[in-house]
């Protein structure tokens, strides 16, 4: 059931915006190579958007267009030399999405292929990666989610579905160990305790993460955002869904698959945008004449059915907020 129409807005950060789209009497691309560092599959549906938006600009794959897709999940080499693998190839844009591994890896295996970034753990600009957002001085531009005071709002959310809660559990991997620091640091703020769980070598074994969460705060999960959680949502929901427990994530993709919640960005849009990067560099943009962009727009998912099979009242005051209700 639609509350109202979702807000996928992108905004420039400190900058000029970024022209989308392919102007009258632009030739087509005739060709183009471009290598995806990633932690979730083409598949994907934020890959679909972005392979979508892409055929929208006249780049189609098998055409004009080659992916070199890198897992990094993926179990055998390490990620430097999946890495080297895909540049030998020589794509003429780089795309690294997920956490700060993947960015702070691919900039050091290449300084002069331009780097399209899906930041979404963390802050490119105070992390070092580039100068400003407004004009970046590297061959990094993109995007990117700062997660940490998001990480907070669905916590205050997650209080609003159960307002006695005082402890909770957080799950995090390397990928998201920056948000947990900065949670943990901040948790007095929303007046609940966390204990939080470190996921380690995938693939991840979320029932031994589970057990080792004490029974006092075993009655909410806050997870944090990292691509092999959104990767393993449909198990990981339907475990916690067995177990009685309610969570929350980022993308509404959780809760398209059985989690309760979900708050964060339009998935879609961040990737589509992405797109839009690909195609400027592609025509000989270079990155520091493209700002770096951070979502204005937030959808929260509410999944009814899930709140029912939990034995949860949510409120109607936050039913009335959320852009989509699962009936």
């Amino acid at each position: 059931m639609k509350r109202r129409a979702i807000v996928t807005g992108l905004a420039v950060s400190a900058g000029a915006g970024l022209a989308a789209g392919r102007g009258a009497g632009q030739e087509r691309i005739r060709s183009l190579r471009v290598g995806i560092v990633t932690g979730n599959p083409i598949t994907s549906p934020f890959w679909v958007a972005f392979l979508a938006r892409l055929r929208e600009l006249g780049l189609v794959q098998g055409e004009n267009l080659q992916i070199e897709f890198v897992d990094l999940v993926a179990p055998g080499r390490t990620l430097e030399q999946k890495i080297a693998d895909m540049l030998r190839a020589q794509p003429q844009v780089v795309v690294a999405s997920g956490g700060e591994i993947v960015l702070e890896t691919t900039i050091a295996a290449t300084k002069t292929v331009p780097i399209v970034m899906i930041a979404v753990d963390f802050d490119p600009l105070a992390r070092g990666y580039v100068a400003s957002l407004a004009r970046p001085t590297s061959n990094v531009t993109g995007l990117f989610l700062q997660p940490n005071e998001l990480s907070l709002k669905r916590l205050q959310l997650l209080r609003e579905v159960v307002p006695n809660l005082t402890r909770a559990a957080v799950f995090y991997d390397r990928l998201s160990i920056n948000q947990w620091e900065s949670v943990r640091e901040n948790q007095a703020r929303v007046g609940v305790e966390l204990v939080g769980v470190e996921l380690r070598d995938p693939p991840y074994d979320y029932e031994r993460a589970l057990a080792q969460i004490p029974a006092t705060h075993r009655g909410m999960l806050l997870l944090m955002t990292t691509p092999v959680f959104f990767r393993d949502r449909v198990p990981l929901a339907a475990m916690l869904l067995r177990h009685g427990i309610p969570s929350v994530f980022t993308f509404r993709g959780w809760a398209d698959e059985g989690g309760l919640m979900s708050y964060g960005p339009s998935i879609g849009g961040m990737w589509r945008r992405a797109a839009e990067y690909v195609e400027r560099l592609a025509r000989g943009a270079r990155p520091a004449e493209l700002p770096i962009e951070q979502p204005t727009g937030y959808e929260m998912v509410i999944n009814l059915r899930t709140a029912r099979a939990l034995g949860l009242d949510i409120p109607l005051t936050l039913l009335a907020r959320a852009d989509e209700v699962i009936e």
